[in-house]
């Protein structure tokens, strides 16, 4: 397996636990893995981009534009920033939800409407997922980040087994169990 992954989201939505469950799955897969993190304003909630790469033998972290594999986006405007990325044939899995930057929040810019039809109209191959919705019903809103791990496990190929464990790693054990409820959920989606 090789795979080039984008993480990109907004600070305090759990993309960097993202990033370790992926290099969980490289561990149980036996795969060397790369991760280059950028975290910016991220407590602030700016902008996080995170690269992963899989692979026998990674040797650099960095994905150049236009070679993704997979774009997983934990908000919609950080999509619609991030589709460059993306090969021919890679796809974007997208968290619907919008999260207002700054200069949206006071006035100063518009946050852009229709993202997803956009994306589509270019040729992007998209899954759109209401994360948010399902790590509510759930039981807790921090859960959006296994929901779409789980979601980006089926669209690579792996086992939920193979998942499941990666995410148990990562995950401290008071909330283990309703990430695996939040895991599975996002991986029965698509």
């Amino acid at each position: 397996m090789k795979k080039n992954i984008l993480i990109v989201g907004v600070g305090g939505q759990g993309t960097l636990l993202a990033s370790r469950i992926l290099g969980n799955i490289a561990d149980i897969l036996n795969l060397d893995c790369k991760l280059s993190e950028v975290h910016g304003m991220a407590q602030r909630g700016g902008s996080v981009v995170t690269h992963v790469k899989l692979a026998d033998k990674v040797l650099s972290p960095i994905i150049a534009e236009g070679d993704a594999d997979v774009v997983l986006a934990f908000e919609q405007l950080e999509a619609l920033r991030a589709r460059h990325f993306l090969k021919k044939d890679g796809v974007m899995v997208m968290n619907t939800q919008r999260i207002l930057p700054m200069p949206v929040i006071t006035g100063a810019a518009e946050y852009p409407e229709n993202i997803l039809s956009k994306m589509i109209s270019e040729g992007v191959k998209v899954i759109d997922i209401d994360a948010l919705q399902i790590a509510e019903e759930v039981g807790n809103v921090k859960t959006v980040n296994t929901v779409m791990i789980g979601v980006l496990a089926k669209v690579m190929g792996l086992s939920y087994a193979e998942i499941e464990q990666a995410m148990t790693m990562a995950v401290p054990q008071k909330v283990l169990e309703i990430n695996k409820t939040a895991l599975i959920k996002g991986y029965e989606l698509k």
